[in-house]
């Protein structure tokens, strides 16, 4: 048996510094106990830049290598890697990957992408899988704390949930002994990439109006009250007089409210 797992580079939520993503660590962890129980072969792929630092962090996690797969980022286009990872992921049985990643602009699309190029069926929010028979048992997870178990024909392609029953272990002996190892791709393959890449459009930020309230006053009693009857909450129409008396009416509002300071 053949397993993958897909990595990607993740984002500290404080400090926003290059990290591993929490959720393909626990797709890796997922899946080195499989690949310990049936005796399976285990890569590691990333889609990227082979430079980054974040990927030393999966050595440290338990991968022995982390295949790269040199994916060019251009200044206008964000780097489309469904055509090289589709390539490489030919003949596997499982692939494991985590729901979405950690950076600005993931979508969480490219499980199902990959999905769809290989041909194979998809089961996302996975928080626990067992291999049988050919086929996977997947657990996963439902709102409101709901679980339900999945049977899926083997090969196919499961995005691990980041509550999944894995915890990873980091260990910086590992890291030492780990390799990053990157692999160039084929001309037609770049080819394929930049015809799937969409235009980028970029424009300034338009702030949006923000609605005046009145801060609420009454007891928690009457606001139920109001929430099942009818009755008058208050306030004036003004119908009569000039446009200055209006706005006068309006400004004194405001003012009792303390929604203006002048």
């Amino acid at each position: 048996m053949k397993i993958a797992v897909l990595v990607s580079v993740g984002r500290h939520p404080v400090s926003g510094t290059a990290r591993y993503s929490r959720n393909d660590a626990a797709a890796l962890a997922m899946a080195l106990g499989l690949a310990k129980q049936h005796h399976a072969t285990l890569d590691v792929i990333h889609a990227g830049d082979p430079s980054n630092p974040a990927l030393n962090d999966y050595l440290a996690l338990g991968a022995r290598t982390v295949e790269v797969l040199t994916v060019p980022a251009t200044s206008d286009l964000p780097p489309n890697p469904v055509a090289r990872l589709a390539d490489r992921l030919k003949g596997y049985d499982l692939v494991l990957t985590g729901t979405r990643a950690e950076g600005a602009f993931d979508s969480g699309m490219l499980p199902y992408r990959v999905a769809s190029a290989l041909n194979v069926p998809l089961v996302g929010a996975a928080v626990e899988l067992t291999l049988r028979d050919g086929c996977a048992e997947v657990r996963q997870f439902m709102p409101k704390g709901l679980r339900r178990r999945v049977d899926v024909q083997l090969p196919a392609l499961i995005a691990v949930h980041p509550l999944a029953n894995a915890t990873p272990t980091y260990a910086y002996a590992r890291l030492r002994e780990g390799t990053i190892r990157p692999t160039a791709a084929p001309a037609t393959l770049d080819a394929a990439a930049n015809a799937d890449d969409l235009a980028w459009t970029t424009r300034p930020a338009v702030a949006k109006p923000v609605r005046l309230a009145a801060a609420e006053k009454r007891s928690g009693h009457a606001r139920m009250l109001s929430a099942t009857t009818t009755e008058s909450r208050g306030g004036s129409v003004v119908i009569e007089g000039s446009s200055v008396e209006k706005a006068q009416v309006i400004l004194a509002y405001l003012r009792e409210h303390q929604l203006v300071d002048y």
